[in-house]
């Protein structure tokens, strides 16, 4: 049988002074899941990534950029960032977040 998980998203990851911590909870060829812990103040600096990715808000408020329009997102809320976008994250509030990449073969 394979490894069933389950839990409490925001419980899983924990708010740490002045950084941004990361715990990744599935790793596949296709796609990956990753939570985020941001301080208030903290965050990604603008980058991109080949892949679609899917930003759901789980604690607090974030400013997320993509392709330089600014959006500012609260929990219980989400966002699609396009593959190659530019695109960056600050928290305007100490903040968790679900991050979820989907991997996709360019034809």
């Amino acid at each position: 049988m394979k490894e069933i998980k389950q839990g409490n998203l925001a419980a899983r990851i924990t708010i740490q002074k002045n950084a941004v911590v990361s715990s990744e909870l599935l790793r596949k060829p296709t796609g990956t899941i990753t939570l985020f812990a941001f301080d208030q103040g903290q965050g990604l600096s603008e980058h991109s990534a080949p892949f679609d990715a899917l930003v759901q808000i789980l604690e607090g408020e974030m400013k997320i950029t993509i392709a330089a329009q600014s959006f500012r997102l609260a929990c219980g809320e989400y966002i699609i960032m396009p593959a190659h976008d530019p695109h960056a994250l600050e928290a305007l509030t100490p903040a968790k977040t679900l991050v979820t990449m989907v991997k996709t073969q360019e034809v």
